[in-house]
């Protein structure tokens, strides 16, 4: 297989100055050439598809023909254009199949960072699922998130949804669990009402709290075969229950994950902390924006991160908006909350 010029990147041209045609404006033009006219039609896309995201998210014009590639606009955002299909081929090259999604991430990394390498993070591969599909980590601070799990006991994975904090940490899960690292899989989640009561729900205390476990089962359904996630779970290897199902309990040699950890009170937190037994991990993952707990009552996950952190073996990871990897008007849903967030906190301060 040919590869590229260098590090398995395209043979970018420096740039040459041009007139951006009905638009008034300076405008520059880079050529990008491939070795290997098969792999450049993988970083195309079908029908030129990624070429046409990346020319929506950077406001250039793309131009393909064979193996030659050819960016035309503003100078800053055509080095942005340049730099992501170099990288993207690289990964190609590799081995690493592109998805139109990958073509946002990766401009989303290397607009915050251009010095960023996306081999270290989109080939940081966490586990492969039954469906055959490559887990990995997809931002920096998903990176940081994966090593920090592959290096301390407890880790806690705090930000917005749709960040991967879960998702993740099953990963490593069931990859723990798969290669014998650990004998059973552990998750829960505080069963707090939010906006519905629980006396209200049909059924016996199972069938209440079933509903608030269901996006477990969905991640752990996504990550194994159906069939093999309901044998694990029937033998009890993978158990999924209720925190208030924890107490007086020690998990040895378990990966445990506690999900929606805003939601735990702190006398909740220090039980769940202190169930952690011989050769055994676990993450925490919550998003402190959206406690549903009752008035007055403060979230045990952000009374841990105030007490813990100069505690050797326990590591915070923090992501934000940025790290969002679900459909892209998740992110801006995300800001845009935060944004009347902050606007009602100054007319507070201000009223």
């Amino acid at each position: 297989m040919a590869g590229p010029q260098t590090e398995g990147r395209g043979n970018l041209s420096p740039p040459s100055p041009g007139k951006a045609e009905g638009r008034g404006s300076a405008e520059v033009e880079r050529d990008l050439s491939f070795e290997d006219n098969s792999l450049a039609a993988r970083l195309y896309g079908p029908g030129n598809r990624h070429l046409k995201e990346l020319s929506q998210l950077t406001a250039t014009t793309i131009n393909a023909r064979g193996n030659r590639v050819r960016i035309s606009g503003d100078q800053p955002q055509v080095e942005l254009a340049g730099l992501v299909l170099s990288q993207l081929y690289g990964l190609i090259t590799k081995g690493y199949p592109i998805y139109t999604e990958d073509v946002e991430l990766a401009h989303r990394i290397l607009s915050q960072d251009h010095q960023a390498k996306l081999k270290n993070i989109f080939l940081n591969k966490v586990f492969i699922t039954s469906a055959k599909r490559t887990i990995v980590p997809k931002s920096m601070a998903q990176r940081e998130y994966v090593e920090a799990i592959r290096k301390n006991d407890l880790v806690f994975g705090i930000g917005p949804a749709g960040t991967g904090k879960t998702y993740l940490a099953m990963a490593m899960a069931v990859a723990a669990l798969t290669a014998g690292q650990k004998r059973r899989i552990v998750l829960c989640r505080p069963a707090v009402e939010a906006g519905e009561k629980l006396g209200f729900l049909p059924g016996d205390l199972y069938e209440k709290v079933n509903p608030y476990l269901r996006p477990l089962y969905d991640a752990l359904h996504d990550l194994m075969d159906f069939e093999q996630a309901s044998g694990l779970v029937s033998r009890g290897v993978i158990e999924v229950a209720p925190l208030a199902f924890m107490r007086g309990r020690t998990l040895n040699d378990s990966f445990v994950i506690l999900d929606e950890a805003q939601n735990t009170t702190t006398e909740q937190m220090k039980m769940f902390l202190t169930r952690l037994g011989y050769s055994s991990q676990a993450v925490v993952t919550g998003d402190v924006t959206q406690i549903d707990l009752g008035r007055g009552q403060l979230s045990g996950l952000i009374q841990a991160e105030r007490i813990l952190q100069e505690i050797e073996g326990i590591a915070f990871v923090r992501f934000s908006q940025r790290d969002v990897v679900r459909h892209r008007l998740v992110q801006d849903i995300i800001s845009a909350y935060e944004r009347a967030e902050a606007e009602k906190k100054e007319e507070g301060r201000n009223g």
